[in-house]
């Protein structure tokens, strides 16, 4: 049996820090090879990449969740006991609560409060000379999935937005962005601690909201959650929702710098739009990887994975594969033509299956949100982007124009 392919340095966390997104994608490169060994915070890590290495990552049956995250990113991005490091029944049975809130009519409700909270933040973009649209989408996304979810936001609370995007640019910080994510998480969860318990003080509703659902949702063994889980979980509905402000700014990004598509979605209508907001998704950074241990002993392309092996799957590498895709390095809609809908080939937002298995369970509302929010800027608004630094730095974790992308004299389309 073969050696898996190993990484020159004895601890590669200093490299990992330096490259970011592109840790995993160079090494596979280096080492002509989709499988390859590290080690990172001096313990050992097998890094896969490629379509047939994200089918290997999601099958339940070779992995586990439960013990891969690190306590930095469950202490600001995905809080403790939440769904993402859950396996099993327990998970099957939590990842269902999610689903229930996904379907047609539930999303529909959701882009109807979008709609709105679009058609507000335009209004008061008009009386500006300039906005930023990162701030003011990350705005919008919290107000609309509060709305949704039955969680009170008043006029005043723009600070929750700010804490649900500080939680979500923290994790794969150091020092003060680190820190500011790690009490925006605390303040976060305190905020729906309350909200829960007032709920629990209610009498159970024929229909309840999303709020309630998880208020008085029970474990299998018929427990209902702890407070403070239950706080996590409401939180991994509305802080992904908001985190879709990062696409939507990457969008207006491509909007910018490919007029041709600008032109097409005019002339295409909604198939072009599809494509487009795929490619956005392909093509600019969002999740770098994800990572897993190993369940049980197996043998993939010759090579030995022990039980409780780190193991880091390749997102942002698998979504510029050139394996998989031709000429990975353009921003080229029309790529997605003759997509076949892989569910391992484009994973922005994980792979597999979506009910079953640690694919996100919002990406069908990211995708939604983000056609309206494209729709929105080429047909209900024109804008000047005036000089800026548009650039974004693979080394940061997570990463997104550095300006944030600075839109000046908005107006009404005709």
């Amino acid at each position: 049996m073969p050696n898996i392919p190993r990484d020159l340095f004895p601890d590669s966390t200093l490299f990992l820090l330096r490259d970011g997104y592109a840790f995993v994608q160079q090494r596979r490169r280096r080492y002509q090879s989709d499988i390859f060994q590290t080690r990172i915070m001096l313990e050992k890590a097998i890094c896969i990449g490629g379509a047939e290495a994200a089918k290997l990552f999601y099958n339940p049956e070779l992995f586990i969740r439960n013990g891969a995250v690190p306590w930095r990113i469950q202490k600001t991005l995905q809080g403790i006991g939440g769904v993402q490091g859950l396996d099993g029944d327990v998970h099957k049975q939590r990842k269902a609560l999610f689903m229930s809130v996904m379907t047609p009519e539930a999303i529909g409700l959701l882009m109807q409060h979008l709609a709105r909270q679009w058609q507000i933040a335009i209004l008061r973009w008009l009386k500006k000379d300039r906005i930023t649209l990162f701030e003011e989408a990350q705005e919008i996304f919290c107000r609309a999935a509060c709305a949704w979810a039955d969680v009170p936001m008043y006029e005043a609370d723009a600070s929750r937005a700010e804490d649900l995007g500080a939680m979500v640019d923290g994790f794969g910080g150091i020092g003060p962005r680190y820190w500011r994510a790690r009490q925006a998480r605390l303040r976060s969860e305190e905020w729906i601690c309350g909200l829960i318990k007032q709920v629990r003080r209610r009498p159970p509703t024929q229909q309840p909201t999303i709020l309630e659902s998880f208020a008085w949702y029970r474990e299998p063994n018929g427990r209902q959650l702890e407070t403070r889980v239950a706080a996590v979980e409401v939180l991994n509905l509305l802080r992904p929702i908001t985190a879709i402000a990062t696409y939507v700014t990457f969008a207006a990004l491509a909007l910018h710098s490919y007029p041709d598509c600008r032109r097409a979605l005019l002339e295409k209508g909604d198939e072009y739009l599809e494509w487009f907001v795929q490619e956005v998704r392909r093509f600019y950074p969002f999740t770098p990887f994800v990572g897993a241990r190993v369940r049980a002993p197996f043998e993939w392309k010759g090579y030995r994975f022990e039980p409780g092996t780190l193991v880091i799957l390749d997102v942002y590498g698998t979504n510029h594969d050139p394996q998989l895709w031709e000429e990975p390095e353009v921003f080229r809609p029309e790529r997605f033509r003759n997509w076949s809908g892989s569910a391992f080939d484009l994973i922005p937002q994980g792979g597999g299956d979506h009910f079953t298995g640690h694919r996100c369970a919002g990406e069908w509302i990211t995708i939604a949100a983000m056609k309206q929010a494209v729709d929105t800027l080429v047909r209900t608004i024109v804008y000047e982007v005036p000089q800026q630094d548009l650039s974004f730095s693979l080394s940061r974790i997570p990463t997104r124009p550095r300006s944030g992308f600075v839109m000046s004299g908005v107006m009404a389309a005709n």
